[in-house]
């Protein structure tokens, strides 16, 4: 097995403390480096930014201040969605960004950061790490210079801000939508007219009408960016997004060239960035969506069972459609899939559903 495709080290205690002893006896890691680091998520944008921020810190404290992947914001250095090509060039070293983000290259790679009516974060981790998903990744990426690490985690998001509650599903035929990803194409399946935008770009997109819905992310980041003052009816659950994993996108020549201890501070940074942001993401959205409905008259929405049926078969149909016209789209779906067929065994074996007393 590939152990790059493992971010190895993660959330093992023991290995940062070896990578400090590392930093003082190997003398090849005592130069001092700095490289670049475009987000594309800002800093004041909770988890998603800082996250990037925080890992920075950590890895330039395990190297005893001689290493600084510089954060700098979207849009600083080159295009906020538009990092793969520049990582790959080298103008760049690196970017803290989505696999999403690539999809118009490479539809597949939306399985390595949210998939729809998807696993939680063990399953899904145990697939990308362990049931071969990372490493078709690691070979997509290969063929432009690149490594793709895994580096962040957050829980379920919100499936949609909308300006009038939606009764029906005919009434999303022809609304012009923000959405991310697999579960962008699933509502195009429907009807929905969808576009990708990046995160800062959204509220101003809704304020001209130049769409009409959006969602972008969980209750504590969708306040920041003010969506509740144009459209206050929010719905759950996230079926398109229960789990989504950020990317450390990283140029794979400059990487394998740095000294092995910062190769391992990177590992056991990222390792730690994951259970990090995704604790603190289902921690605090609790007091997030009761903020937004108390303070800013939020009305939040289930959508019904039948209405999710819909999303389910559209999102079945895609997988179905894309498989048996794109090689590597069906490559990702059948391991993907795979995984989780087996997977049951273990899964369905501990599964707790609701309470056991009267």
């Amino acid at each position: 097995m590939n152990l790059r495709t493992l971010t190895r080290g993660a959330m093992i205690l023991p290995l940062a403390l070896a990578v400090t002893v590392a930093v003082s006896t190997d003398s090849e890691a005592q130069k001092r480096l700095r490289w670049k680091m475009q987000s594309a998520f800002g800093s004041k944008i909770l988890h998603l930014g800082p996250s990037a921020i925080r890992f920075s810190d950590k890895v330039y404290s395990m190297s005893g201040e001689k290493f600084r992947i510089k954060f700098h914001e979207p849009g600083a250095l080159v295009p906020a969605l538009e990092t793969f090509d520049a990582v790959s060039k080298g103008a760049i070293e690196s970017s803290w960004t989505s696999p999403g983000y690539h999809a118009g290259r490479y539809p597949g790679l939306a399985f390595m950061t949210a998939v729809p009516f998807g696993p939680g974060l063990g399953e899904y981790m145990a697939w990308k790490w362990f049931g071969g998903g990372n490493e078709i990744r690691d070979r997509v990426y290969a063929d432009h210079d690149l490594l793709g690490f895994d580096s962040f985690g957050i829980g379920p998001e919100t499936s949609g801000w909308f300006k009038e509650p939606i009764v029906s599903l005919d009434q999303m035929k022809g609304l012009k939508m923000r959405f991310f990803g697999l579960g962008g194409r699933v509502l195009s399946k429907i009807g929905v007219s969808t576009q990708l935008l990046a995160g800062g770009d959204i509220y101003p997109a809704l304020e001209r009408g130049v769409i009409d819905a959006t969602e972008f992310s969980l209750p504590t980041i969708d306040i920041g960016y003010g969506f509740y003052q144009i459209a206050k009816h929010n719905y759950f659950p996230g079926w398109h997004q229960q789990v989504s994993i950020g990317e450390f996108l990283v140029n794979k020549t400059l990487f394998e060239g740095l000294p092995q201890a910062y190769q391992d501070m990177i590992d056991a940074a990222l390792g730690w960035q994951i259970l990090y942001t995704y604790a603190e993401t289902e921690g605090l959205n609790p007091d997030a969506m009761m903020e937004m409905q108390t303070k800013y008259g939020v009305t939040n929405y289930r959508w019904t069972d039948e209405q999710l049926g819909v999303f389910e078969q559209a999102w079945r149909d895609l997988l179905e459609e894309e498989s048996a016209k794109d090689p590597l789209f069906k490559e990702f779906a059948d391991s993907y899939l795979g995984f989780r067929e087996k997977y049951k065994i273990w899964g369905d074996a501990q599964a707790l559903k609701g309470t056991y007393l009267d």
